[in-house]
């Protein structure tokens, strides 16, 4: 039985180049298509390092702050053992100046009451 459409030899050649270009273009390798929403690895990098790097800033701002209120501390203790300092030997003075006044009250009285015992 004969085909109701006649081919020519050139419209064979052409459907064999076809079905082999078909047949090649179904091993070739496609276009990958990624995902829009998913974030590139630098991007990911930089914001660890953001993290890593903010974490490091905070830690370092507490370690000056600590550091700084020990100075602080130290600062107010030595003022605080100055002062104390102070107010001992303004109370020794003042022990002294008492004893010298209560000496010279007594050598007074005695001076007067060997006058007294005299006349």
């Amino acid at each position: 039985m004969k085909r109701p459409d006649p081919t020519s030899f050139s419209d064979r050649l052409k459907t064999a180049a076809d079905a082999k270009k078909a047949l090649l273009d179904r091993f070739q390798a496609k276009p990958t298509v990624t995902a829009p929403q998913a974030p590139d690895r630098a991007a990911r990098k930089a914001e660890a390092l953001q993290v890593v790097r903010a974490e490091r800033a905070q830690a370092k701002e507490q370690l000056a702050t600590a550091k700084a209120e020990a100075e602080a501390a130290d600062v107010q203790a030595q003022a605080d053992a100055a002062e104390a300092e102070l107010s001992l030997k303004r109370g020794e003075r003042k022990e002294r100046k008492a004893l010298t006044k209560s000496e010279a009250k007594a050598k007074r009285d005695a001076r007067y009451a060997a006058r007294k015992a005299r006349k």
